[in-house]
């Protein structure tokens, strides 16, 4: 909807209000007189939304009386043209600088809250917001007939993703949906990489959880559940993309979820290999997420030990710190550390099955420390 009120002339900002004002008035009339063309309908009246906003707004004269020298468009009927990938890009928008642009997107087309978004890229939720409202009036007035860059929008694709993976099935498989159209439509080896990895993940979901919906650890899945055909497909991506010698962060990732996907149990992993990777996706990148990660990866390639050596380098109030060094202390034999760890990483988990498991891994330690 706001990309087609984009192209018909409104601005991102007006857009995106005359979008809000429209499905308000769905949420009134809907339940007692629904449209047969529910898409067609909610265009038409966020036009007419938007129409009546620009001529009450007495700074906008032209675009008045060009609103009225041009009627607005008869309703038109739901089109099967699928604008969101679209719409992505034009938030990608060349005067934003990435990292706004991708927190303009996710809050207006991935429809993640600022809390979110800020919990994403580890900063105060504050501080996103004035990144986000800094962003709408970067574009507001201005057409976004200007595509923003490739990678913008695979970051953005890749942080909706990781949202749905954590909770929202719909989410996941909707950026799924787009990545797979991105790769076909740019040929480019990084998109390619992205879909590999989303889909060498999403083969792991049904085997992510209990049926009380608790968590359970990568070792402890039952990958039998997991879905072979997806990780065959995951991996054939990825080894066309890797083919083209022009590797990437999600590549990086990608081959790292491929190494976990062909060990048929958990003892059977290439923790070698994986560290590889990981100091791959450490020189691609420099994100401290993947130097955590490198370090649980060392502590089961080298042993413990090194693992917290490596995490030693790291600050400790990144996200999952506590949980990662827990883990390491509990394997190199130190049960007190590991769940009064535990316990930290619990405190200040971002989502409730994360904050239950790992509450769950500190009373196990206690109750054998008791014992």
């Amino acid at each position: 909807m706001i990309a087609v009120l984009g192209r018909r002339g409104a601005d991102f900002a007006a857009a995106e209000d005359a979008v809000q004002d429209a499905l308000i008035e769905a949420v009134r009339v809907w339940p007692h007189d629904r449209p047969r063309d529910p898409q067609g309908w909610l265009i038409t009246v966020a036009w007419r939304k938007f129409l009546d906003a620009a001529r009450a707004d007495t700074s906008r004269r032209q675009r008045e009386e060009l609103a009225r020298a041009e009627p607005p468009p008869p309703p038109e009927p739901g089109t099967a043209v699928d604008d969101t990938l679209q719409l992505y890009f034009l938030c990608a928008h060349p005067s934003l600088t990435p990292a706004s642009a991708v927190a303009l997107t996710l809050r207006a087309v991935g429809g993640l809250t600022t809390r979110q978004i800020a919990q994403a890229y580890l900063v105060p939720e504050a501080t996103m917001a004035q990144r986000i409202s800094r962003a709408k009036r970067t574009v507001s007035g201005i057409r976004l007939n200007q595509p923003g860059d490739l990678t913008t929008v695979l970051r953005v694709l890749y942080l909706v993703f990781n949202e749905g993976y954590s909770g929202n099935v719909d989410l996941a498989a909707e950026a799924i949906r787009l990545t797979r159209q991105l790769a076909v439509m740019t040929k480019h080896e990084e998109a390619a990489g992205l879909l590999a990895l989303m889909l060498l993940h999403h083969a792991r979901r049904p085997a992510r959880t209990r049926p009380d919906c608790s968590l359970v650890p990568l070792a402890e899945q039952d990958r039998g559940r997991w879905d072979t055909r997806l990780i065959a497909e995951g991996v054939d991506v990825l080894q066309a993309a890797l083919a083209r010698d022009r590797l990437g962060e999600f590549q990086a990732q990608a081959a790292i979820a491929a190494l976990h996907a062909d060990s048929r149990t958990a003892e059977e992993t290439d923790w070698v290999q994986i560290v590889e990777w990981y100091d791959e996706l450490v020189r691609l990148t420099g994100s401290p997420v993947a130097r955590l990660n490198r370090a649980v990866a060392v502590g089961e390639a080298d042993g413990p030990r090194a693992g917290l050596a490596a995490l030693a380098d790291l600050d400790p109030t990144l996200p999952r710190h506590p949980a990662a060094a827990a883990y390491l202390h509990e394997r190199a034999g130190d049960p007190v550390t590991a769940a009064r760890l535990y316990a930290d990483a619990a405190r200040a988990a971002s989502n409730l099955p994360e904050r239950d498991h790992l509450t769950r891994q500190a009373a196990r330690l206690n109750a054998q420390l008791r014992g």
